[in-house]
Order: structure tokens, then sequence, then C-alpha cells
């Protein structure tokens, strides 16, 4: 069967996106389709925000010296761009667009659990993002994104407060939205709709909101200890008051290494979603994959101490969390290899989605495995705090979650507006990014292994030639980015009708009307078979 995309001339009579026009119908919507793309529209303008600051960080380093900006925009800029893209795009992304419209679909409900919930927890996001854009036009914050202690507590005469105060806002909407989707997921399940017969999407997911729900007061009562030692003097984090900075690492970073899953797990279900799709076979080990999203989410926990190598933490300790730290690999390698088993002798596709999904395959493999160097003692000691750093986590979360999440709007694009939108420059595009995002963060591997420490304005003329490729990569990146924007917004008025299943796969969602109902389904689903049940490929001929 192929996976090519197919037309139809008639539109639905009733759908979510003719359900009211007015801003008011759309500002108190409970429909939970409506609320993702507010979500979209929101974290869209947070992630150029944090794009531009990209760019600009760039342009500095494309010289050695320091003659754009002076050191302290400079930590001004790459902070904002941290708190931007980290808080506010890749932590809610995939949970809030993609989660938000299709968890109920996939489940076979009409809507999540607690749809004016999901409603707020739209406006307390909104909310902290604007504390954070306020503290940005006015001046900023030059703490770096992990807010380190007693810098962040003390010493910072930026908008530390304004800032933490929009983070901490933005961690209860991710706690709703997770609670939101545990509980559908538990309670509002179509008949017949087992444990093993949901969409490994919405394993994925469920896995996330655990962390969410786990996770995030950990982080949130931390920001406020760091708010409490700032304005009333406290000795929690500052030595010099009584307290202990090391104590603040533990606390952020046993949050925020679990925060990686909740950015890359949900882009690992949506690849979950596509490689059978196109390439026309069940998945392999959908056990072993379901099972693997669970093992993230409680491994995620345990490895935090990796962060803290170089922080003076017992030899025992650090071999302890170093074994962990390469233990938690092993279910990201079993998705991965489910992922390629699939692939093998399927009647594979080489649609938008797929590329996106191959693209994020390789660059989170590339991610990973210098995750593994990176939890052995004596190379994190090597290149601790050095562009090798960044340039691995830039291939999780850009190369790996971000893939991921570009990879499930070009797969659910015609389901969620009902239009199609162009083969060829959605093809060009996923080009470009894998292209532009490998010149650009390849040589920050090098980089960093030569020793060249990040968050530096200026650097030894030796190391131009490498920052001048990794400039050039981030434009041509940037550019890729831009080209989805436009061929999205232009396949809303101009967009060919796609059918309810343009690419012929399987799952609830591809059994309703595109755009779907309000309701989501005329009538109830009734679910009798598992989730990837594609009929085997034919196998070509044998010639003599």
């Amino acid at each position: 069967m192929s996976a090519a995309p197919t037309e139809t001339g008639s539109e639905p009579r009733t759908h979510y996106l003719n359900d009211g026009y007015g801003i008011k119908s759309w500002l108190l919507t409970t429909d939970h389709k409506r609320i993702a793309i507010l979500y979209l529209i929101s974290i869209t303008v947070f992630f150029a925000l944090g794009g531009l600051m990209a760019v600009l960080i760039r342009l500095e380093l494309a010289t050695p010296e320091g003659d754009l900006f002076q050191p302290d925009m400079y930590n001004r800029l790459f902070t904002m761009h941290g708190i931007f893209m980290i808080f506010f795009f890749l932590i809610p992304g995939v949970p809030a667009v993609l989660g938000n419209f299709f968890i109920p679909i996939m489940v076979g409900a009409r809507d999540l659990a607690f749809p004016r919930l999901n409603l707020l927890s739209w406006y307390i996001f909104n909310i902290g993002g604007i504390f954070a854009f306020w503290a940005m036009m006015h001046g900023g914050i030059d703490t770096g994104w992990t807010f380190y202690t007693p810098y962040s507590t003390t010493y910072a005469s930026t908008h530390v407060l304004p800032t933490a105060l929009g983070i901490f806002i933005a961690g209860f909407s991710s706690i709703l939205t997770g609670l939101n989707f545990v509980v559908t997921v538990h309670r509002m399940r179509a008949p017949g709709l087992t444990w093993f017969r949901l969409p490994l999407f919405v394993w994925a997911m469920y896995a996330t909101s655990l962390i969410i729900i786990l996770g995030t007061p950990v982080v949130a009562v931390t920001i406020l200890l760091v708010g409490a030692e700032r304005l009333f003097g406290v000795g929690i984090f500052d030595p010099a008051l009584g307290g202990d900075p090391l104590l603040f690492q533990h606390l952020f970073w046993f949050y925020s290494h679990p925060a990686v899953y909740i950015m890359v797990l949900p882009s690992m279900g949506v690849v979950s979603e596509i490689v059978p799709a196109f390439a026309r076979r069940k998945i392999f080990g959908y056990r072993f994959i379901a099972y693997s999203s669970i093992a993230l989410a409680v491994l995620g926990f345990l490895v935090w101490g990796h962060h803290m190598f170089v922080a003076g933490m017992s030899i025992y300790a650090a071999t302890i969390f170093s074994i962990l730290s390469m233990l938690v690999a092993v279910p990201s390698a079993i998705k991965v290899f489910n992922w390629t088993a699939t692939l093998y002798k399927g009647a594979v596709s080489w649609e938008t989605p797929m590329l996106y999904a191959l693209g994020f395959i390789g660059l989170f493999t590339i991610g990973g495995l210098t995750g593994v160097m990176l939890a052995t003692l004596g190379i994190d000691l090597h290149v601790h705090d050095t562009y090798f750093i960044v340039a691995h986590f830039h291939y999780i979360m850009v190369g790996g979650a971000i893939m991921g999440y570009l990879g499930g709007l070009h797969y659910w694009w015609p389901k969620i507006t009902g239009k199609l939108y162009s083969r060829f420059w959605s093809r060009i595009s996923a080009g470009v990014i894998f292209i532009g995002f490998n010149v650009t963060f390849l040589p920050q591997f090098i980089l960093g292994y030569l020793g060249m420490p990040r968050r530096y304005h200026s650097y030894p003329p030796e190391f131009q030639v490498l920052n001048v490729m990794s400039s050039a990569g981030a434009t041509i990146l940037g550019v890729g980015y831009v080209i989805p924007l436009v061929y999205f917004i232009w396949s809303m008025r101009y967009g060919k009708q796609a059918s309810s299943n343009p690419w012929g796969a399987v799952g609830l969602e591809w059994e309703t009307t595109s755009p779907p109902p309000t309701h989501n389904f005329e009538t109830q689903p009734v679910v009798s078979r598992g989730p990837y049940e594609y009929p085997p490929p034919k196998e070509a001929p044998v010639v003599a």
C-alpha cells in the first residue's frame, strides 16, 4: 500500500475549526484540539525568541574577539536563549501540542478528563511566559539557565526573581497537563483498548506525564528557595549565610536530568508512530518499546549526579552515578534497535515525516553515544563545561526533540487542519534542517575536545575556522526552520483538502474526519485489534 497522501474534494460540514469563529470562542474553549492550537501559537513565539538569541550568539562567535556584545550582554543572551528554549518550548512542546490534540482521539475519548483544567494550563503557561518576557525586555538575566547559586541568590544584579517566578508559574501548567493525561489514559480508554493495544505515542506521553508530576514540584520548590534566599537572606545555598551551594545542584539536577526525558520521550513516541506507518510493517518489539518508556521515566531520576562529577563528589558516589548513567542508555538503545528492525524489509516510503523520523534516529543516536562518553569519569573531567557538552545537549534536544516534534507536525498536519502541505518544500526543509544542524554542532564536538569553554564570548584565534563553520550551519538551520512556517501557513489557505487517512496509516485518529469533529467521533469507537496491524509488505520476486 502506498503511503503517499491522497486528496478528497469534500470537506466535513462540521469540525472543531468551524465550531465558532470569534476570538472569544477560542479563548474560552474547552476543546482539547483548539487548546492544542493555542499552545502551538504560544510555543512558536517562544521558539522564535529563543532562535533569535541563538542567531545573535553565533554572530558574536564568528570572530575571536568579543566585538559585537559586551561580556555581560552575551551572558544575558545565552541565559535567555536557554530559558525560552527549555522551559517555554522544549518541555511543553510535544505534550502541549501533539499530546493535547491526539491523546483523547488515540484512546477513543471525546476530550481530556479535565477540559477546564486544560484551558487553565494554557493561561498559566502564558502568564509564566509573560514574566520571563518582561524580564528579557527590562535587561534579562545573566545567571545561565541553570540559576547556579550563590550567584543567582546573592550576587546577580539582573532580573532573577521575575524570571524564576515565570518558570515557577509555567511549571504548574506542566503539572496540570501531565495529570490530565494520566487520568485520561487510565479512565477514558475506548472499549477494547487494553494497555497493550495503546499506541506507543500514548505510552511515551504517559511516561512523560509521570516524570512531570513527580519531578516538576522539586524544581518548583528549588526555585522558591532561590527566591527566599534572594529576598530575605535566608541561608539555604549561600555559604556566606551558612548555606550549601551543592544542595542547589542536587535539587536542580534531580529534576533537570529527568526533564531531558520530558523533552525527548514524546518525540520518541512520535517516531514510534511514524516508522511503522511508512515502513508498512507492524512495529518490532512493541512491548519492549512500551516498557522502555517507563524504564526511562524511572532511571532518569537516578542519574542526576553525572552533572556534578567536578563538584567535589566522592569517587564512590561518582562511580555509582557513572554506572547508572550508562545503564539509562539501554532503554534508548532498545528503541533505536526496534525502530531499525521495523525498517528492515519494510516497504519504506520516503515521505517528509519519515525523513524527520530517520533524522531523529541518526542524530539522537549520536547524542546518546556521546552521553555514554560523558558518563565516563575520565572523559567528563576533560570536557566538562566545554563546547563538547553544548554539542551533546543539542544533539539530544535539537537533533532529537525538535526533529521528532517537526516529524509529528508533518505526520498529523493533514489531520489537524484538513489540508495538505507542499511535499516538495517539506522534503527540502527536512534536508536543509538536517544539513544545517550537523554543520552547526559537529564542529562543536571538536572545539570542546580541544578545550574551548562554553559561555565565553571570545576565544583563541585558532578556534575561529570551526566557529565560523558552526555559525554558517546555524544560518542554514535557521532557514530550514523558517520554511515549514511558511508552507504550513500557506497550506491553511491554499493547500489541497486531505482525506481522513492521507498516509494509509492505522490508529483511531485516522478513523475520524480531517479535521476531526468537535467531539472527535460520531459514535463511540470499539477497539478489537492491536495498534500497528499493517498487512505484511509484498516481497520482491526472486529473479533466477
